[in-house]
């Protein structure tokens, strides 16, 4: 272990930090949850998925201007610490940590089910607890080799995207295969109209589209192990939303016309699913091969995210002292330990409700996701509130539209966190982030005020004697 000197390292450069937030956002929200957002708001789902980027464009935006005015390791939970209080920095960061937890859980269910493809017959708890174990090994290297591993692994993923867009396109516009299936742009509009479920499936999809883009603020994280990051991330936020967008609606588009909406499971992968109705046994492989590497990807990325985000609460007094333990490659080991330790709950869900366990984790995540971007547009409305005109003229880097943009995004993630409500699979979600944010609170007037205020007292203590030896 190391000593007190060793310090997180500053070796991620522009093109890690691209991928370490692609490796996040682009991965069982698209290959595996996709198909839940099909079967709940049919076509018109591919509007959601413009609609809800554009709101996550905004949030990494105000995300940017933050992180590259201050950038640390504590990123949005220090900030809300700085401009909405502790309690608000507290109730952020250690949501982050929960929500990082709660999709490695989903994202290690999607692997269970996509290993089903080859190895029907073996319980998918084993490849889950082999996952793990790879998984952990991997987050234990320096962060530029955890940097270029997950730069490769994304980088995999994202050609595979392009290849099947590409060869879907073939497919539609040649004709080649069907396997029996109706295949053409018509899709879209032919079965039940582009708004299948009406307005209300079309509002309720959110509930499931907006888990997609969760880890896309991974971005601030990394600003505290960037190498510069005043250039590194605003280029990066810059690019990540408009490849997201494009890699959903393009996708999802593609497979759609490909196979009637309705026809779209969730016993496997879309992408899967499309190529091996089409025929194409071997497409069907390979595509199986890049979703594992996704799957694998997106965890590597949640567990870097939520151990950083430990460290840097851990430095603020907000987490147990011993998060701030580094090995000598700078690497926060306990907190990696910790989220290993938190996916064998993954594990015992699979095992128990091997069926159900996906929507019901994947609605918990977006509960813990949208309030941490509620959190992050909150923070920094009041961070430019508060600053004088000179101070906003010096900004490096500054959100659009502010402040209509801030406030409107601000109503739709909110709206997004009741919509949960409407629906009894995602209802569950709301009662437990609800009981997630007032254990928080309890913790944090029993443990952390009480801490905070004693060094506070006696800082003041120290001062009137000052004051009365003076006089």
């Amino acid at each position: 272990m190391s000593t007190e000197k060793t310090t997180l390292h500053r070796g991620l450069r522009s093109r890690h930090i691209r991928f370490i937030a692609l490796g996040s956002a682009i991965g069982t929200g698209l290959f595996y949850g996709s198909s839940e957002a099909i079967q709940a708001g049919g076509p018109a789902v591919l509007l959601a998925y413009l609609i809800g980027g554009g709101a996550v464009f905004l949030v990494l935006r105000s995300l940017g201007e933050m992180a590259v005015n201050h950038p640390c390791a504590g990123s949005f939970g220090e900030y809300a610490t700085r401009h909405l209080g502790r309690l608000a920095g507290f109730t952020t960061g250690w949501t982050f940590a929960f929500e990082m937890v709660i999709v490695c859980i989903a994202d290690i269910t999607a692997l269970g089910v996509y290993m089903g493809f080859w190895f029907p017959d073996v319980p998918r708890w084993i490849w889950l607890l082999a996952a793990i174990g790879v998984i952990g090994v991997l987050n234990l290297f320096n962060v530029k080799v955890f940097g270029e591993l997950e730069f490769w692994l994304s980088l995999v993923k994202i050609l595979a995207i392009c290849a099947m867009i590409l060869a879907g396109l073939a497919i539609l516009v040649l004709g080649i295969g069907g396997g029996g299936m109706h295949i053409g742009v018509s899709n879209l509009w032919s079965n039940g109209g582009f708004f299948a479920h009406g307005v209300q499936g079309f509002i309720l999809s959110f509930a499931v589209v907006m888990f997609a883009f969760g880890g896309t603020e991974i971005i601030g994280v990394t600003a505290g192990e960037a190498e510069n990051p005043e250039k590194t991330i605003p280029s990066a936020v810059n690019s990540i939303p408009l490849r997201i967008v494009l890699f959903y609606v393009l996708t999802l588009g593609v497979i759609m016309s490909l196979n009637p909406w309705q026809d779209i499971g969730s016993d496997a992968s879309p992408f899967v699913q499309i190529f091996a109705g089409l025929g194409i046994k071997s497409a069907a492989a390979i595509l199986n091969a890049v979703v594992v590497v996704a799957a694998l990807s997106a965890i590597n990325s949640d567990i870097f995210a939520a151990g950083r985000i430990m460290y840097g609460m851990a430095e603020r007094g907000q987490a147990p002292a011993v998060m701030r333990r580094l090995s000598r490659s700078g690497v926060p080991t306990m907190t990696v330990a910790i989220m290993i330790g938190s996916l064998l709950l993954g594990v015992v869900l699979n095992y128990l409700i091997p069926d159900r366990v996906f929507l019901i984790i994947s609605s918990i995540a977006t509960f813990a996701t949208v309030w941490v971007w509620l959190m992050i547009l909150a923070t920094q409305y009041a961070a430019r509130r508060k600053m004088s005109r000179e101070e906003v003229a010096g900004l490096a880097y500054k959100v659009p539209f502010w402040p209509y943009g801030q406030i409107i995004a601000m109503v739709f993630m909110t709206a997004v966190l009741v919509l949960l409500a409407f629906s009894a699979s995602t209802r569950i979600a709301l009662i437990v982030g609800a009981v997630w944010l007032v254990l928080l609170s309890v913790v944090h007037f029993l443990w952390l005020r009480p801490r905070s205020a004693a060094p506070a007292a006696a800082e003041n203590a120290t001062a009137e004697v000052r004051e009365s030896a003076g006089t």
